[in-house]
């Protein structure tokens, strides 16, 4: 039997050096991002994009109709 065992170093650990106003930024473009592709999935008039954002929605038990 083997144990493995591992240690972190401070050269492994991954620094997060995003201000809050950079990750509010990120959040909010990311948001517009979301909301612009629903409405395209949505009112799309190229069957297929609808048809799929369609069936995802049913996929993921969210009513739609």
């Amino acid at each position: 039997m083997s144990i493995i065992s591992s240690t972190a170093s401070n050269t492994d650990k991954i620094a997060s050096t995003a201000t809050l106003s950079q990750r509010l930024i990120a959040a909010f473009f990311a948001s517009i991002l979301g909301a612009g592709l629903v409405y395209f999935a949505g009112f799309s008039h190229i069957e297929a994009v609808h048809n799929a954002a369609h069936d995802t929605r049913h996929s993921a038990a969210f009513p739609c109709h």
